[in-house]
């Protein structure tokens, strides 16, 4: 068969050939391409003749899915698959894999800076300082004793949980199917509105679903207890940004980070969270470390390697 790396895993070449060397080693031809692109086209090309695509978090759309005659298996490099035209997929019987469980602990890990860099005011203060400013208004607040509501208590949810309670916070947590797992790690759960009315800080860590578009909400977001914090790692188009951006300006909360956007950066010019108030903006790289690139790899090439051996 053939497999196709259509764009960079974000980890050295050397590794990439290590990797490959069981697929090549069963007989099976590997190609791989040093740039990425999103260009419809250029991924048909790409494709052309492969039974497997390896992709990472560019979308994947359904016009190179249907042209894709001898597709069989699309591999992604990411936990969310929702840049995949699944739709697609599933009419031409092509499987999706994702990899599951590599950027846990870098995203709980940014979940947590980005809450820092709220309470504390780390990029007003880095501000003041070039500028020859003092501490004057920079009073921060501390994780330590609040209360933080963990919205999806899967993995991710589970370890900024960890995290958290080692500031010191209390965790409550809502999900749809509650686990064992999450109250082993500290969660308490509680109903959405509840976790909302006495959250001091709200972190979201549920799947882009078309249930949960738009989910996170105007009232929602009103019902968030006044002077809250939201910290949003998971995805952009789980909430209705404008009405964030509305509540920050207003005062409702008293500030955000936020990773993720209703569309890949760069922001245009004039999104709306950009001006808010009191809201640290990354642009989508919660999932980005060097160690975490190491294991998506990984997982990647050995859910291909697997899938070849039972083709």
């Amino acid at each position: 068969m053939r497999v196709a790396l259509l764009e960079p895993l974000g980890v050295p070449d050397e590794m990439i050939h290590e990797l490959a060397a069981p697929i090549e080693a069963a007989g099976h031809e590997f190609v791989s391409y040093p740039e990425k692109t999103c260009d419809a086209a250029e991924l048909v090309r790409r494709s052309a003749g492969a039974d497997v695509v390896m992709i990472a978090n560019n979308p994947y759309p359904a016009s190179v899915v249907e042209a894709s005659d001898a597709l069989k298996l699309v591999a992604v490099a990411f936990a969310g698959v929702d840049h995949v035209a699944l739709d697609a997929c599933r009419e031409r019987d092509v499987e999706v894999m994702n990899c599951a469980g590599y950027s846990d602990v870098s995203v709980a890990e940014l979940t947590v800076g980005l809450t820092i860099d709220v309470l504390r005011r780390v990029v007003a203060a880095d501000a003041a300082a070039r500028a020859g400013g003092t501490s004057a208004g920079l009073v921060g607040r501390e994780i330590c004793g609040k209360t933080v509501g963990i919205v999806g208590t899967g993995h991710i949810g589970c370890a900024a949980t960890r995290l958290f309670r080692a500031f010191g916070a209390r965790v409550v947590g809502y999900a749809r199917h509650e686990s064992e797992a999450a109250r082993e790690a500290g969660i308490e759960f509680v109903g959405l509105d509840e976790l909302l009315g006495q959250s001091d800080i709200v972190s979201l860590h549920v799947p882009l679903t078309p249930e949960t578009r738009g989910w996170f909400d105007a009232d929602k977001i009103c019902a968030m207890r006044d002077g809250a914090v939201l910290i949003n790692c998971a995805r952009g188009a789980i909430v209705d940004n404008d009405a964030l951006a509305a509540a920050l300006n207003g005062g409702k909360l008293a500030g955000a980070g936020i990773d993720v956007f209703d569309m890949e950066p760069p922001l245009p010019e004039g999104y709306a969270l950009a001006s808010a108030k009191n809201c640290v903006l990354t642009p989508h790289v919660a999932y980005l470390t060097e160690e975490s690139m190491q294991r998506r790899a990984k997982i990647e090439f050995s859910n291909v390697i697997d899938w070849l051996a039972k083709h």
